[in-house]
């Protein structure tokens, strides 16, 4: 159907370009639909939309092509698409460690399907720019359409005007034509009355009626839209640096580190890890003669660092306790957006601290031996006419870019400490010795090699298991943070709240007017047209006519 391009109506009023019903009688301006006997589009009672709009411009044609309903879903299926292969493997983000090689893990694993998935980008789908582009696509085209619709719909509503004309009125798909025997004002007071018993609203001009009933409703698919703008923009903006965490942390028995993602400005302890297994008797035939774990429990206290804080910081933080809390599987310890979940344990045993001794080799005297923790051990030793000053402390002892000595992690996998040695038969200002307290594959050299002439006249070494102190347990916690999450809440419930407006309310109007006894009744309703005419057919018995409600179907006839 083409828009109408003479957009002045009989009646007077001046519509805008691309109204196809009159937006104060109703009737229609075109020709071709005036002519018409099938009944008449509804849809924002035939006002213009911007994306009708003649001669568009580049910004106009932008607007039209997200404004379409089509263009809506293909994006919503597409971003689902995308969203699905993102789930074929597990993404990079859910693996705890973040230095491993992420193209050699996936073809080892998978194959060359899981080569192909990691070139192709698909390994870190949510966080990739095409994924992204769509969320804003779909975000931009739900606002679009709505706009283009809801303000349309909101000027049709807004000043109804009551006397509609004949067409607008015996083209509806619900009509009643009848030449009444009784008053017009009467009549008409006591069909308003009936309509009004049915929770109808009002509005007379004299023999002519516009009653009205769940308007509310047709904003529930706008709402609608709000909540689901609400859900994407949340979604989006997880990428803001500090919205989104997900992180994880080990924790030794006893220990206190920092929480991993808050500048360490907050640091988690555990207390005690306990774990309970299932008795034998309580498991399945195919599982007895395993361990498996019942329940398993941190108990954690948080510090918040109230000085010194920091990496740079060269002196030991100030901590202040903000909260305890036994962290098990689906109660978290939580604390201003921070949650940490009970996620993994790790009962292998961890190096705390060994007792080595020192021996000259020249006279074979052995003194020791000396307390040497892992962590926050002391900086001055006094072996007999040895004295040792610790100068460096490695956690895991490895080489930089430069081939300088450095730690690469917080944990004492491979511990490594050099010591100022001072002492009979040794330079004044002292010799550096390095110390491993345990040898890994990735230390390809010994103790002896890097200490050069002074491993010959001194070692330290720990004599014996019983020397070696070793912790209990580890756990793995999960920590979170997830500043959107309300956000997304909100705007599902904006969306639901809007999908119950729209689906258990109907926006029922009934237009009629008299005019030398002739009685003309259209009726419309968005949905539930048998709900329609039964209201139509109860208020016109009201007044004296008996009518069954499906003859009021105009059934795409002229009345």
């Amino acid at each position: 159907m083409l828009l109408p391009e003479n957009t002045k109506c009989e009646c007077g009023h001046q519509n805008a370009v691309g109204t196809v019903l009159c937006e104060s009688c109703g009737k229609p301006l075109d020709q071709e639909l005036l002519q018409a006997e099938t009944p008449l589009e509804m849809r924002y009672d035939g006002v213009a939309r911007r994306s009708q709009k003649s001669n568009p411009n580049p910004i106009d044609r932008i607007w039209n092509f997200l404004s379409s309903v089509k263009i809506a879903i293909y994006l919503i299926v597409i971003t689902f698409l995308g969203a699905m292969l993102g789930t074929v493997y597990p993404q990079e983000s859910t693996f705890i460690s973040k230095t491993f090689d992420a193209a050699s893990h996936y073809e080892e694993t998978y194959g060359l399907t899981g080569k192909i998935y990691y070139l192709l980008g698909l390994s870190h789908t949510y966080e990739s720019w095409w994924f992204i582009t769509l969320l804003v696509m779909i975000g931009a085209s739900l606002i679009i359409c709505s706009l283009d619709r809801v303000l349309p719909l909101y000027r049709a509503l807004k000043k109804q005007q009551i006397r509609k004309h004949h067409q607008f009125i015996l083209r509806q798909k619900t009509v009643y034509k009848e030449k009444l025997e009784s008053d017009a004002n009467e009549w008409t007071e006591q069909f308003a009355d009936a309509l009004k018993r049915k929770g109808y609203k009002v509005h007379r001009d004299g023999t002519a009626l516009l009653a009205e009933k769940n308007r509310f409703s047709r904003w529930g698919p706008y709402i609608n839209h709000i909540g689901l703008i609400l859900f994407l923009l949340a979604a989006l903006a997880r990428s803001i640096p500090g919205w989104e965490m997900d992180e994880y942390v080990k924790i030794t028995d006893g220990d206190t580190v920092p929480v991993p993602g808050t500048n360490d400005q907050y640091y988690i302890k555990s207390e005690k890890f306990i774990v309970e297994y299932y008795a034998e008797e309580d498991l399945p035939e195919e599982l007895k003669g395993t361990m498996r774990a019942k329940n398993f429990e941190t108990k954690a206290v948080l510090y918040e660092c109230v000085e010194n804080c920091g990496l740079d910081s060269l002196n030991e933080p100030v901590l202040k306790e903000v909260k305890r809390h036994s962290i098990i599987v689906n109660d978290p310890l939580k604390y201003k957006g921070l949650k940490l979940y009970q996620f993994d344990f790790d009962l292998n045993p961890r190096l705390n601290a060994v007792h080595p001794v020192l021996e000259d080799k020249r006279t074979g005297d052995i003194y020791g031996p000396f307390y040497l923790p892992m962590k926050d051990a002391e900086t001055t030793h006094q072996l007999g006419p040895f004295t040792l000053e610790l100068y460096a402390n490695f956690m895991e002892f490895g080489l930089d870019s430069n081939g300088d000595p450095t730690t690469l992690s917080r944990e004492p996998n491979a511990p490594a400490f050099i010591f100022t040695v001072k002492g009979p038969g040794l330079l004044p200002e002292g010799e550096p010795y390095m110390y491993f307290p345990m040898q890994k594959d990735k230390v390809r050299f010994s103790q002896d090699t890097i200490n050069r002439e002074l491993s010959e006249k001194i070692e330290i070494r720990v004599d014996g298991m019983e020397n070696v102190e070793f912790s209990e347990a580890s756990t793995y916690l999960n920590v979170r943070v997830d500043r959107a999450l309300p956000y997304i809440w909100i705007g599902a419930a904006f969306s639901m709240i809007g999908l119950l407006m729209g689906s258990y309310w109907q926006h029922r109007r009934i237009w009629l007017r008299v005019d030398d006894s002739e009685l003309a009744l259209g009726a419309h309703t968005n949905k539930n047209w048998f709900g329609m005419r039964k209201d139509v057919a109860a208020a016109l018995k009201k007044t004296g006519i008996d009518i069954d409600p499906k003859s009021l179907d105009n059934g795409g006839k002229n009345a």
